[in-house]
């Protein structure tokens, strides 16, 4: 919380006189010559923020050709070493890697180096609940932000998803709902959240991070300064090593928090029923562990019990996320484009096994990100009958299945589907890999998959 003070701001006044310090802040950016690094969306939202505080602003992008909304100095390519040793402040988005050479020598010459997370951290006055985690984060993100609004607050969501972080801070609120990638927290040093959660952890983004652990720990300083730890009590990796006021959920048997009747298929809290999971549209029991994560984060802002059990039975979930795109002859297809990592597959897996009464076949493979796919081996084996493959990665996933079977592309690997599936089977895209080997992004990878099962009427 340090940098803000280096710039001439006393941080124990910032907490006494929130209001007062506001304007000292405005000026402590005014004037200042701040370069700002990733020309996304997030970047071009630092851009307007930072000019509107009067501060000097220059962009920088790698790419070689692109276009700014705003008029301010831009350099294109290699980013620029001694223009970042001269800078008061560097806002690096997202999308940019701190181990860029550039980035990670001005860190090491004790340069500040923050993202927009750490901004709106400095200037929000309105309660937070902040998500993260390898899998469920946006689909918790929007399931809160529902629950927030049939108790009539005044709700916005943003971060990783949806708004802008430092666009919120313009709106009147009464809570702001964050999501937060690994990439985000990494440069978030001072953000209070009323209410945090580290959904789960699993191995994802370490061709960026370079390790588990250290991913992992990016994602836990979500509960840093948090008033509330909403924390997943079977899920070791995703448990901060302190934690003040805490809630937990999970499928284990607890005495208190949330925790799930498999034998009745009901979510307990405190051991008394608190929610059928027949009474909601979301199915499967990652998506239990979703409702519960969601109800214990708004509960910890004073949202009632009722509000949030309406809300929980009428959101019908995500595009993209173990999605049903149609129904054939008997046989269901399911779009879970939007699972990138074994973890998200392994969940989908785990979650519709139970509710498939005849074959389950999975459509899996893109770029696995240095990922180990050795944790799907024994799912695979138990509940797959049978593997298809494409892209990248396709064949390292395809070794752990004697069942398996390579295809060139999606629209193959449908085909194939097709060939296999009778009904009361179930296929499941969930590649457990990104998609940028073969798509643009997960969503044209989902919309493909669901042309590809609809041209098969």
């Amino acid at each position: 919380m340090d940098y803000f003070v280096d710039l001439g701001v006393d941080w124990i006044s910032y907490i006494e006189v929130k209001v007062e310090i506001r304007t000292v802040l405005d000026l402590t950016l005014a004037n200042k010559n701040v370069i700002v690094i990733g020309m996304g969306l997030s970047g071009q939202s630092c851009i307007q923020f930072l000019l509107a505080k009067g501060a000097n602003v220059v962009a920088m992008d790698s790419r070689e050709e692109l276009s700014l909304r705003y008029q301010v100095p831009i350099y294109l390519g290699p980013f620029d070493q001694a223009r970042l040793m001269a800078a008061d402040l560097i806002v690096v988005s997202p999308g940019v890697d701190l181990n860029t050479p550039e980035i990670d020598a001005a860190i090491k010459a004790g340069k500040k180096v923050v993202g927009d997370i750490e901004l709106f951290a400095h200037f929000n006055r309105v309660p937070v609940i902040a998500i993260t985690g390898s899998n469920g984060k946006t689909t918790v993100t929007h399931l809160v932000t529902e629950m927030c609004k049939q108790a009539g607050k005044k709700v916005f969501m943003g971060g990783n998803v949806g708004i802008p972080a430092l666009e919120l801070l313009e709106k009147d609120a009464d809570i702001i709902v964050l999501e937060l990638s690994s990439f985000q927290l990494e440069t978030t040093f001072s953000l209070c959240a009323d209410v945090a959660t580290v959904l789960n952890i699993s191995e994802d983004h370490l061709d960026r991070h370079g390790s588990l652990e250290n991913y992992r720990q990016a994602k836990l300083r979500i509960f840093n300064q948090a008033k509330h730890a909403v924390l997943n009590r079977d899920d070791q990796l995703a448990l901060p090593a302190q934690a003040h006021k805490t809630t937990s959920f999970g499928l284990s048997n607890s005495q208190t928090g949330f925790s799930w009747d498999s034998a009745n298929s009901t979510i307990l809290l405190d051991q008394t029923v608190f929610l059928q999971s027949d009474d909601c549209l979301l199915s499967g029991q990652h998506n239990m562990l979703n409702i519960q994560a969601a109800a214990a984060l708004a509960m910890a802002v004073g949202v009632d019990q009722q509000s949030i059990k309406t809300a929980a039975k009428q959101f019908g979930g995500l595009p993209h996320r173990c999605e049903t795109v149609a129904l054939i002859d008997g046989v269901r297809w399911v779009n879970d484009s939007k699972a990138t990592n074994v973890g998200a597959t392994l969940a989908a897996l785990e979650g519709l096994r139970p509710k498939v009464t005849g074959k389950l076949i999975l459509i899996a493979g893109g770029d696995g990100k240095n990922a180990d796919f050795s944790p799907l081996a024994k799912c695979l084996d138990e509940s797959v009958e049978h593997l298809i493959t494409l892209g990248k990665d396709g064949e390292k996933i395809a070794k752990l299945s004697k069942q398996s079977q390579r295809v060139a592309d999606l629209t193959q690997a449908v085909s194939q589907a097709a060939k296999f599936a009778e009904s009361g089977d179930l296929v499941l895209l969930s590649p457990a890999c990104a998609s940028l080997d073969m798509f643009a992004n997960y969503q044209q990878r989902g919309e493909q998959f669901a042309i590809a099962v609809k041209a098969l009427r």
